[in-house]
């Protein structure tokens, strides 16, 4: 009895977590090699617009460990749209206060951040984006991150 209850319990919170995503049109995380990030080796994102008129905020989402010894980072961000131009930005993200406190929300070994990239984004062109991310540290390799991410939410008609 206590484990069929569980279960439906579980399905319900299952279905009340997945409510509150209803605008994310896109998220994906990709793994940063625990022997260090080299600033050549790019994180890729590919994702695919179909309507020019819908307006989107982005989000970068970054796990650092908590051996990371600096309070930020900063990121190199290309993105390729489907006529094949690109466009480059650079996103600072701070990640420790100025006494030396982690930011995020920490987990374990882990604090994972989201940071606004862009704010009420409308798409020129339908088709396959590419978003293309390095790190942009003055060491060409880097120890201290699990993982980068980009989030795409729709934003809500008020």
């Amino acid at each position: 009895m206590k484990r069929a209850s569980l279960l439906v319990f579980s399905f319900y919170l299952l279905l009340l977590l997945a409510g509150c995503d209803k605008n994310v049109y896109y998220a994906a995380e990709r793994d940063v090699d625990e022997r260090g990030w080299n600033m050549g080796d790019a994180a890729i994102f590919d994702f695919t617009i179909d309507d020019t008129l819908d307006v989107y905020n982005f989000f970068f989402d970054l796990r650092n460990s908590v051996s990371y010894d600096k309070a930020n980072a900063f990121f190199f961000i290309s993105t390729t749209f489907p006529d094949g131009t690109t466009a480059y930005d650079t996103l600072e993200c701070p990640l420790a206060n100025v006494q030396g406190q982690w930011l995020g929300r920490r987990t374990g070994r882990y604090v994972d951040n989201r940071y606004y990239f862009r704010r009420h984004v409308i798409f020129p062109h339908t088709g396959t984006y590419t978003v293309a991310v390095t790190h942009g540290m003055r060491d060409t390799n880097v120890v201290g991150f699990k993982s980068v991410g980009l989030r795409i939410e729709r934003v809500s008609a008020q």
